[in-house]
C-alpha cells in the first residue's frame, strides 16, 4: 500500500506558509495537485526520521483524508509511536499523546470537571482528546471502560461531560498503537471499538537495507526523541487537510465499483471461514479509502484496483474468524485475499 511520492520542494505552492496555502487572503486556493504535492512533503518529512514503513505512512494520510482514525499493530521496535510522532511533527497540528496504562481512568483521556477554590464553582478541564491528532500508545493495555471513553469522540468528533456535549477541533484523528505478541496485562479492544477505526495497519520488520540506514542515522547522532534535529517541520496545517479532503470528496465512482465493493462485502458474510463478515459501515469506510487512493495516485476516479489496494488494512479488523480457521492456522489477510481473489472483477 504504497502511494507515488510526487517530488516537494521548499517554497511550493500549497506547503505551510507558501503561495497557495488554503485559507490565507488574496492568495489563491491550491489546485490538487498542490495539494498532492504538499501530501508528498509530509510525506518526506516523515521520512527524515523513519526509515521505510511507506504503507503506514500511508495509512495514516488517507485516515487524515477521509476523517478517520488508524490503527498501527506491530511487534515492539518497528517505529509505531515515532511514526505518529514525525507525522505530528510535519502537520502545523495540535497534538497529544496519551500511554494507556491499566490504570488511566476515562477523565484522564475526555477531561473532567474540577472544582475550582477561588469561584466555589466546577469548570470543566478537557482532556488530552481535545486536539487535532492523538497518539493512543498502547491503546490494548487500558481495561474497556478508558477504552470506551474515545467511542464517542471518535464517532461524533465530541466529548459529553455532565450531561454537555463538547466539539473536538476539526481535523480530529486517533492514531493507536498496540502489540500483536503479548498479551499478558492486555485488554483486546471488542468488535465495537475496532469498528471505529478506519484502518488497520500492520508494521512490518524492516527490510535488511532499511536496517542498516537505521543503524547509520543512529551512528550518525539520530535520537528519537528529537525530531527537530532530525530536520523534521511542518509543512501543511488544518486548512490543507479540509481543502485535501473536500478535492477527496469530488472523486466519482462509478455503478461497477460500488457493485465490486458490495460484492466483496457480501462474500466475506458468506465465507466459511468468518463468523462475522464485513458490515455496511466497512462497505462504506472501503469506498472512502478507495476514493482517497484514487485522489492521491492522480485521478478524480475510482477503479476496482483502487478498491483492492485499501481492502486489506480497511476490512481485516472488522472481520471475525471461526475458532476451526484458527485451528487451522487460517489468517483473516489470508481469507480475504482469497475473496479478492474469487469474487468477479468488473473491467
Amino acid at each position: 500500500m504504497t502511494i507515488p511520492n510526487p517530488e516537494s520542494q521548499p517554497g511550493q505552492p500549497g506547503q505551510a506558509g507558501q503561495p497557495g496555502q488554503p485559507g490565507q487572503p488574496g492568495r489563491p486556493s491550491p489546485t490538487d495537485e498542490d495539494l498532492r504535492r504538499t501530501f508528498g512533503a509530509v510525506r518526506e518529512e516523515v521520512a527524515r526520521a523513519v526509515v521505510g514503513q511507506q504503507p503506514a505512512v500511508t495509512g495514516l494520510l488517507i485516515g487524515l483524508l477521509c476523517n478517520g482514525h488508524v490503527l498501527l499493530e506491530g511487534v515492539p521496535g518497528v517505529a509505531k509511536t515515532l511514526l505518529v510522532r514525525s507525522l505530528s511533527a510535519a502537520l502545523d497540528l495540535k497534538t497529544h499523546r496519551v500511554q494507556f496504562t491499566p490504570d488511566l481512568m476515562p477523565g484522564d483521556v475526555t477531561g473532567s470537571l474540577v472544582y475550582d477554590t477561588k469561584t466555589g464553582e466546577f469548570e470543566f478541564r478537557e482532556g488530552p482528546v481535545f486536539t487535532h491528532l492523538m497518539l493512543a500508545d498502547e491503546i490494548n493495555r487500558t481495561p474497556p471502560k478508558t477504552q470506551a471513553a474515545l467511542l464517542e469522540a471518535m464517532a461524533e468528533g465530541q466529548v459529553s461531560v455532565d450531561g454537555l456535549s463538547r466539539r473536538l477541533p476539526d481535523p480530529f484523528m486517533v492514531a493507536a498503537t498496540q502489540n500483536p505478541v503479548e498479551y499478558e496485562g492486555t485488554y483486546p479492544l471488542p468488535e465495537a471499538q475496532l469498528d471505529r477505526f478506519l484502518l488497520k495497519v500492520t508494521l512490518e520488520l524492516p527490510e535488511r537495507e532499511d536496517e542498516v540506514e537505521i543503524l547509520r542515522r543512529h551512528a550518525a547522532g539520530f535520537s528519537a526523541s528529537d525530531l527537530a534535529s532530525a530536520g523534521v517541520t511542518a509543512v501543511a496545517d488544518a486548512a490543507t487537510i479540509q481543502a485535501a479532503r473536500a478535492a477527496v470528496g469530488r472523486v466519482q465512482s462509478g455503478p461497477e465499483v460500488l457493485g465490486y465493493i458490495t460484492d466483496l462485502a457480501r462474500a466475506s458474510r458468506l465465507s466459511p471461514s468468518f463468523q462475522l463478515g464485513v458490515s455496511p459501515r466497512g462497505s462504506t469506510a472501503l469506498l472512502q479509502t478507495a476514493k482517497a487512493w484514487a485522489w492521491l495516485n492522480g485521478r478524480d476516479y475510482t477503479t476496482p484496483d483502487d478498491v483492492q489496494a485499501m481492502a486489506l488494512p480497511c476490512l481485516r479488523h472488522r472481520v471475525s474468524l471461526r475458532p476451526e480457521a484458527e485451528l487451522d492456522g487460517v489468517s483473516t489477510d489470508q481469507v480475504l485475499s482469497g475473496l479478492l481473489a474469487t469474487v468477479p472483477v468488473p473491467r
